[in-house]
């Protein structure tokens, strides 16, 4: 297997295991956030960072860096493809720092229904962002 395919892959598995990562929050795990009583909240919240950041920092890097190899190995329509897709990794990030890190930062200081609901509905930019790249994913592998 060659450097190009490895990266191909790579890029695969990455975005294929967010896709799916990202639904399940989505759909249960956020929601489930108004049901964690207020007294725990806190300690659940900063453990919610804490352990989520272990599964998704290097799916989440290992999908930025091979998305941007992708820039550098395929050739011209598969390239328009790759950028696409590197766009809506970029997407992905913005909106992970600019509107779901400051819900969680403001749930960090105790239940607030108004974040929690504000974290589900801003979510849904890149839940749909995933799900677009899965399919730019499978496509450049076929």
């Amino acid at each position: 297997m060659n450097l190009e395919n490895a990266n191909l892959y790579i890029h695969a598995v990455c975005t294929i295991a967010m896709f799916g990562l990202i639904w399940f929050v989505q759909i249960v795990h956020y929601p489930l956030f108004h049901q964690v009583g207020r007294d725990e909240f806190v300690a659940y919240e900063l453990r919610h960072q804490r352990l989520t950041t272990i599964v998704v920092a290097p799916l989440m890097i290992g999908e930025m860096a091979t998305a941007l190899a992708l820039l550098f190995f395929e050739s011209e329509l598969r390239w328009i493809w790759s950028l696409v897709g590197f766009g809506l990794v970029l997407l992905i990030w913005f909106s992970t720092l600019c509107l779901q890190m400051p819900c969680h930062r403001k749930l960090e200081d105790g239940y607030d229904a108004d974040a929690v609901c504000r974290l589900v509905n801003t979510n849904w930019l890149r839940t749909l962002a995933w799900t677009a790249r899965v399919g730019i994913a499978i496509a450049l592998l076929i």
